[in-house]
């Protein structure tokens, strides 16, 4: 796939976010930790902190050990390959479905990768990775439940690297902005000329054709780095299967056949 040379730093100086709380186990917001057995949810998530995600941050740097694995409990993150000449080219998103930084810490050698927020929420579920390297040691629920998840996402990557070779910008751009409206749970979310580019592997001239194609047909509305969904039906018969075939993935980890026995 094309690469997209970055022209900024995003937050490379920025520490992780700071805790501002202990988790409760009561309305958890991250679908993974929501769909452990009830004991091993309550025995859990007080153990983590709760920290917010701001646009832009890094919560993990390429060949910086990982300390924390991040359960967000919305927004998403853009897990990104930083390539020597500072390009940056998404591999994967991933929202309140998933986990951030599960196979970096279960490899346990330093990601080549970046972990970049591109949704901000206010509750995210932070955990050190020795305290998920020891629940995973545990061989229980949660290890069951992470690795339908790990090998869920490794199956996201694929079909995304199928679709980035295959099927047009214009349909990659409208998966990407309904796995983005999924997560964010609103029609409206900032969005940049810049990372559309990066994450297209395409200019940004060619992303300006592209969007400006979506406007023309009503189904979005694009100003000043705000991205409006307009006509959601239509958006997805603009897109591919692969936008279908990457939910049904992801939700099939915590859907009530898969979750593991004693979940409530």
């Amino acid at each position: 796939m094309a690469k997209r040379r970055s022209t900024h730093s995003p937050s490379t100086n920025r520490p992780p976010p700071s805790a501002t709380g202990r988790a409760t186990p009561g309305a958890i917001q991250n679908l993974l930790l929501a769909a452990l057995p009830a004991v091993d949810r309550e025995r859990l998530v007080p153990t983590m902190d709760t920290v917010p995600l701001k646009l832009k941050d890094l919560l993990h740097k390429p060949g910086d050990q990982i300390r924390f694995v991040y359960f967000p409990g919305g927004g998403f993150c853009s897990i990104v390959t930083v390539l020597h000449d500072g390009g940056m080219v998404e591999v994967a998103t991933i929202g309140r479905e998933g986990a951030v930084g599960v196979t970096a810490v279960l490899d346990g050698t330093p990601p080549s990768s970046a972990s970049m927020v591109q949704g901000a929420t206010d509750t995210c579920y932070r955990m050190t990775a020795d305290a998920f390297r020891h629940e995973m040691d545990r061989r229980g629920a949660f290890y069951e439940l992470l690795t339908r998840y790990s090998q869920a996402l490794v199956g996201f990557i694929m079909q995304s690297t199928a679709c980035n070779s295959v099927h047009s910008i214009e349909q990659r751009l409208a998966r990407w902005l309904l796995k983005a409206q999924d997560r964010m749970g609103t029609n409206d979310f900032p969005l940049t000329q810049e990372f559309v580019a990066m994450m297209l592997g395409a200019t940004r001239p060619t992303v300006t054709v592209v969007a400006g194609t979506l406007q023309k047909a009503g189904l979005i509305r694009y100003h000043r780095g705000v991205v409006r969904i307009l006509d959601r039906e239509n958006l997805e018969s603009a897109s591919c299967e692969c936008y279908r075939a990457a939910t049904n993935l992801l939700q099939a980890v915590t859907s009530a056949r898969s979750r593991a026995p004693g979940t409530r």
